[in-house]
């Protein structure tokens, strides 16, 4: 091999690792959380120019405002109700009676235990327990859609029956 041939493949070795270094540097600022306070989320969005940071009738900031609570939680291996998640769902079917432009999604969770199949299943049946309830306080099927991530989406993550229990719910979500 001659010297001119080495000279040449360690300069094009030392260009690869510059380039694929540059190539793996962070970007300046990172996206929001999911559910953060950014763009098109209601708040610092003035259409009506009532001042910076208003919040924006209709908007998921809102929505959180206005509502007691976006979710309902459930016993163990159930998709039954209880009193308080019926007067939550109450207040949240004021709220979409007010605004009738908005529609939801309805996620339906579980805790860990149990198989991925049961607890998506129960997802779907904490989902659809909600859905059925806001409907008939008269929101239209039509704006409701759902969805079981089942025990894929974690609110909390101990293995203490306070943790299950945060975990089995409803989420009422209002689009950015």
């Amino acid at each position: 091999m001659s010297k001119t041939r080495i000279i040449a493949t360690v300069a094009l070795g030392a260009a690869l690792v510059a380039t694929s270094a540059c190539s793996s540097r962070r970007p300046e600022s990172l996206p929001p959380a999911p559910g953060s306070e950014g763009p098109g989320s209601g708040i610092g969005t003035d259409p009506g120019g009532t001042g910076v940071g208003a919040i924006v009738p209709g908007s998921r900031a809102d929505f959180l405002q206005q509502v007691p609570s976006d979710r309902v939680y459930f016993a163990l291996d159930s998709y039954t109700l209880t009193n308080e998640a019926r007067a939550v769902l109450d207040s949240q079917a004021q709220w979409l009676n007010a605004n009738p432009a908005v529609n939801v999604t309805i996620e339906g969770h579980a805790d860990e235990r149990g198989t991925r199949e049961y607890n998506l299943a129960l997802g779907e049946r904490r989902a659809n327990a909600a859905r059925l309830y806001l409907e008939s306080r008269g929101i239209s099927s039509a704006r409701m859609q759902t969805i079981s991530w089942g025990k894929e989406r974690l609110e909390s993550f101990g293995s203490d029956e306070a943790s299950h229990a945060r975990n089995r719910r409803a989420v009422t979500v209002v689009p950015e």
